[in-house]
């Protein structure tokens, strides 16, 4: 039996996605997050990470890329959708009466500051 890169592939690119987490949640909590929850799944899909600042509460997605041209194609409108039907999902256990609700994305590359596009996902 000929064995694949496959398993391999996606067990760095695994690690190199939880390494891209545990920066973005640092970077956050520099900007005066404070970190909720992390990898938090749902039947719609997954949210990176849960974040808190005051009165507003962000449903972060981090993509991670190894170069920062890369960055550019990291998110699009499907994968934001599904982060959108998670956050739904997820307000009543994070959010409070009041609270503002948003979905963030975090774009991370080796040799750049962290991209961070507030309120990334307008329902259509």
């Amino acid at each position: 039996m000929v064995r694949t890169q496959a398993p391999r592939d996606r067990r760095v690119a695994e690690g190199a996605g939880r390494r891209g987490e545990r920066l973005a949640g640092w970077w956050l909590r520099l900007k005066g997050w404070h970190i909720l929850d992390r990898r938090v799944r749902t039947p719609a899909g997954e949210v990176d990470i849960v974040a808190r600042k005051g009165s507003l509460v962000a449903f972060v997605e981090v993509k991670t890329r190894a170069t920062a041209a890369e960055l550019d194609f990291a998110i699009d409108e499907r994968r934001l959708a599904r982060v959108a039907a998670a956050a739904e999902l997820l307000m009543t256990r994070y959010a409070r009466p009041g609270d503002d609700i948003r979905v963030d994305v975090l774009l991370l590359a080796p040799g750049v500051r962290p991209r961070h596009i507030e309120n990334a996902w307008i329902a259509q």
